[in-house]
């Protein structure tokens, strides 16, 4: 997926892409108004400042606006609620206020994508995200089931299911896991991750498998031929 990052702060804007970059996103930073609109490169999401040093960002974000539909999300170091309402209205898809992590910024992206694009998954019975024959993550509900039955998980097992379901066959290398389930200040061991992990293969055998790669992290699969209870 690529991002255009229109942000002129140097630092903001290498720890974001840096961030971002770990996630599998390509990102091209430009550093002004102007430089945005006539940004020639493809991209699949625009992530905005409104500080910028050549014009205000909400103008550039009417003006990307009314060229297409490109999911735009504003990041800018305005709390005001005007400035929040105001984006909105121009068109802004959603609005996420410094200081902010990386693992925000990319909760955000991929919830918007969710909302603009099908779902390769599949959709199930209510807007569920569906995996292969017989499991359905329904996002919104934070709730989980198998064969039409709700399975019971505590929050965090929920979370990193509803991670590595994200992106089904992707290695998550277990820094990517800990910082988007736990926290990117997150100083534990790390072995509560196997924890979860055990606990998940538990619970969703004959679903999906997830698979350790040695010194990585986790791969998880659906199991696409399970056959329904």
């Amino acid at each position: 997926m690529h991002i255009l990052l229109v942000e002129d702060d140097e630092p903001v804007a290498e720890s974001l892409r840096r961030g971002l970059k770990r996630y599998g996103f390509e990102v091209d930073r430009v550093a002004t108004g102007a430089a945005a609109l006539t940004h020639s490169g493809p991209y699949d999401v625009v992530l905005l400042d409104l500080g910028l040093p050549d014009t205000d960002g909400l103008d550039v974000c009417r003006a990307l606006r009314e060229r297409g539909d490109v999911p735009i999300i504003v990041i800018s170091a305005r709390s005001d609620e005007t400035d929040r309402v105001v984006g909105l209205e121009l068109g802004a898809d959603d609005y996420v206020s410094k200081p902010f992590g990386v693992r925000e910024v990319i909760a955000r992206i991929r919830a918007v994508m969710r909302r603009v694009q099908p779902r390769t998954a599949g959709t199930g019975e209510g807007g569920a995200d569906r995996y292969g024959p017989r499991l359905t993550v329904d996002r919104k509900a934070a709730r989980v089931h198998v064969d039409g039955e709700e399975v019971a998980l505590a929050p965090k097992e929920y979370d990193l299911l509803a991670f590595l379901t994200e992106e089904p066959g992707a290695l998550m290398s277990r820094e990517q896991i800990m910082e988007a389930v736990w926290d990117a200040n997150w100083f534990g061991p790390t072995k509560t991750l196997d924890v979860h992990v055990a606990a998940l293969r538990r619970k969703f055998a004959g679903v999906l498998t997830i698979d350790a790669v040695r010194g990585v992290g986790f791969r998880l699969e659906i199991v696409k031929d399970a056959a329904v209870s």
